[in-house]
């Protein structure tokens, strides 16, 4: 697979926008109910970089999809985990570029100082469960019928990986990702 990693910027935001749009409009895949426009998106994008990284897979000059970590919950004792999510353009599916993806954004992650990763998926979706399993997530938890789109429940599950050495306490906080130099373009082929 050949093509670049890098950060989003917020000239990204049309691309990425046309990519989660069918995920949203078509599948039961995101629970949300509209999708968001290319503004929602500068804004996703803003923040999250303030927090953790949201990047880009991009080859001859497209953006071929996307992967970024959010905040788990709120609560301060929750703050050394985060929950990711990795979209990718129809066209480019079965191609390594999720797998190339989140391989990178958890390496970040872990250098910034996060402990533990989380994948929310709504169920059923095969290829998201191979995907996070086949980079060592696990399920650790299932809950039946709680969502409700396209006229039918949906079952979510849940999907924990760790990503620091151990259970020892964490640092008193994680960097953002300036602070560990996530400024750089990453080649996905030399991953």
């Amino acid at each position: 697979m050949e093509g670049t990693i890098r950060l989003a910027r917020p000239d990204d935001a049309e691309s990425i926008a046309a990519i989660y749009a069918p995920f949203v409009q078509g599948t039961h895949v995101s629970f949300e109910a509209l999708a968001p426009t290319e503004h929602e998106f500068r804004d996703r994008i803003r923040a999250t970089l303030d927090f953790a990284p949201w990047l880009v897979h991009e080859s001859e000059g497209r953006v071929d999809g996307y992967a970024y970590a959010t905040p788990f919950k709120d609560r301060p004792a929750y703050r050394w985990t985060v929950e990711t999510s990795v979209y990718v353009r129809d066209d480019r599916r079965r191609r390594g570029v999720a797998r190339t993806l989140l391989t990178v954004l958890l390496d970040a992650l872990a250098l910034q100082g996060f402990q533990s990763a989380v994948a929310v998926i709504a169920l059923p979706n095969a290829a998201s469960v191979a995907l996070f399993e086949s980079i060592g997530f696990r399920r650790v938890a299932l809950f039946p019928a709680v969502g409700f789109k396209l006229g039918a429940w949906w079952d979510v599950g849940m999907w924990q990986r760790r990503l620091g050495a151990g259970l020892a306490p964490p640092l008193d906080s994680t960097w953002t990702p300036a602070e560990i130099g996530l400024t750089e373009t990453w080649r996905s082929n030399g991953l």
